[in-house]
């Protein structure tokens, strides 16, 4: 081998890892550029962690007040309720009906009401008429007509 033929092969030697090197360092920057997006998309990941840990913290202090206030007010409707049963069960109310529960039985309630004795106007009256029929059961035919001294007495207001 010449020097003319070694330097030549060096030179081809030469121009491959010129080449090789080019494309060597254009992979490194196409890389760094790719880490560079990537680092940049990690931070936002981790704000909108930190955003959604703040939020998740928000809803739970919410939740924990919605359970206290429910419980405020679960408690409130139970001392309202002892307290009406207190007063509806009192001995100087003898026609009031015992909202006590049994044990092992569903608490049923029932409430009836009683007109007062003197009406004013038309309308009252009709609504005696009505209360009255219910109070009586209406097992009778008889008992479920209204009574005609009535019905005048209720016509009579409306023509007044």
């Amino acid at each position: 081998m010449t020097n003319a033929e070694t330097i030549a092969k060096l030179n081809e030697a030469l121009e491959k890892l010129i080449v090789g090197y080019e494309e060597l360092q254009n992979s490194y920057d196409a890389l760094q550029n790719d880490n560079s997006k990537l680092r940049g998309e990690i931070s936002n990941l981790k704000e909108k962690i930190t955003l959604l840990e703040k939020d998740k913290r928000s809803l739970e202090d919410n939740v924990n007040t919605l359970q206290d206030s429910t419980e405020k007010d679960s408690s409130n409707i139970t001392s309202m309720l002892s307290k009406i049963e207190g007063l509806l069960s009192k001995k100087n109310h003898p026609a009031a009906p015992n909202y006590a529960k049994a044990p092992n039985q569903p608490q049923q309630t029932t409430i009836v009401e009683k007109a007062p004795e003197p009406k004013k106007n038309a309308r009252d009256s009709f609504g005696e008429i009505v209360v009255d029929n219910k109070e009586e059961g209406g097992s009778n035919s008889s008992e479920n007509k209204i009574d005609l001294n009535r019905m005048a007495s209720l016509l009579n207001g409306f023509n007044n």
